[in-house]
């Protein structure tokens, strides 16, 4: 065991996975040499050489297309966008080529690759660094979308996602990199794609939630609890495909629903939750399902940006709307 924090934990589960399956390689922006923006693939050049860690130009289109190549001929490269925000230019081979390679050719080909991007707002970084694309992603049919929580998430998960054999993308939450800590056990055990994890048990409400969004609605929680309610937590992990029987299971138990992202509201991923609620599970709701979103505007600039991202008093006063309306 080891305490890591999340930058640390990616930095170990690509050790791991590159010592493991000589097919694994790395490529993307200032990887290598300077081990990336963020540190996330520092000393892996120097140990396991520059040709698989792979400085590239700066082009994503470039960088997934090549990572595409490479899948489709048995590697499994792990591609990085530096900031999710620049993820845009490299969508028309995610969308036309990596989700529909296995189908296009009829089960020959499959597109082992995962594209790793840091995403999401809370650094006072300017336009297009703070951005949550996930819901846009999660449309595109033959893509996995992986959003750890922790440390010991992101390994699990990162893990699970370079041996899966279709493409993967994997969004590392910015403002949890450094965080907090906790031991990560790097002993090459993945964790489960497609499911969602509970976190906390509850009866009164769920609270649902993923990424570093997962802080707040863990705080409200414990608000909550010093009020007498009892909030059951809901880690969503895999956005795509979604683990719907999981949330479906705790609304059952508690009646009400609140769903935390801090992406924008119209058509993001707790429009997807809140619609298969009501198609599955209408008759357990004791209560109309919450959503608090980041809002419909782009991320402000720099602090301003804390006042887009929902809040600890936000997920408290949808919570308790819940429990009114019952």
């Amino acid at each position: 065991m080891a305490e890591l924090n999340l930058v640390e934990a990616v930095n170990c589960a690509l050790a791991r996975e590159m010592a493991r399956d000589v097919s694994v390689l790395l490529l993307g922006q200032d990887i290598g040499v300077n081990g990336g923006v963020f540190r996330a693939t520092v000393g892996l050049q120097q140990r396991f050489g520059a040709e698989r860690v792979l400085d590239t130009p700066l082009a994503e289109t470039a960088i997934v297309g090549t990572a595409i190549g490479m899948a489709s001929m048995g590697l499994r490269p792990v591609a990085e966008i530096q900031f999710s925000g620049f993820i845009y230019p490299a969508f028309d081979h995610l969308v036309n080529h990596a989700s529909r390679l296995r189908h296009r050719t009829r089960g020959r080909l499959s597109c082992p690759l995962v594209l790793r991007s840091p995403s999401g707002g809370g650094i006072h970084a300017p336009e297009h660094h703070s951005e949550s694309p996930e819901a846009m992603l999660a449309h595109v049919p033959g893509l996995r979308v992986v959003v750890p929580s922790s440390p010991a998430r992101a390994y699990g998960l990162l893990l699970a996602a370079i041996r899966d054999p279709d493409p993967v993308v994997f969004l590392e939450p910015t403002r949890l990199y450094r965080l907090f800590k906790q031991e990560v056990a790097d002993d090459g055990e993945a964790l489960p794609l497609d499911v969602c994890f509970t976190l906390r048990p509850g009866s009164d409400v769920t609270l649902v939630s993923w990424g570093a969004m997962l802080q707040e609605t863990q705080a409200a929680a414990d608000l909550l609890a010093a009020e007498g309610v009892s909030a059951e937590v809901i880690d969503v992990a895999t956005l795509k495909p979604l683990d719907m029987p999981t949330i479906l299971e705790s609304v059952a138990r508690t009646g009400r629903c609140v769903i935390v992202h801090e992406a924008c509201r119209s058509g993001g991923l707790g429009a997807e939750i809140a619609a298969g609620l009501a198609e599955e599970g209408l008759y357990s709701l004791l209560a109309p399902v919450q959503r608090v979103t980041g809002y419909d505007i782009v991320v402000p600039l720099a602090r301003l940006e804390y006042q887009h991202l929902p809040s600890v008093a936000r997920i408290v006063a949808a919570a308790r709307r819940t429990l009114e309306g019952s």
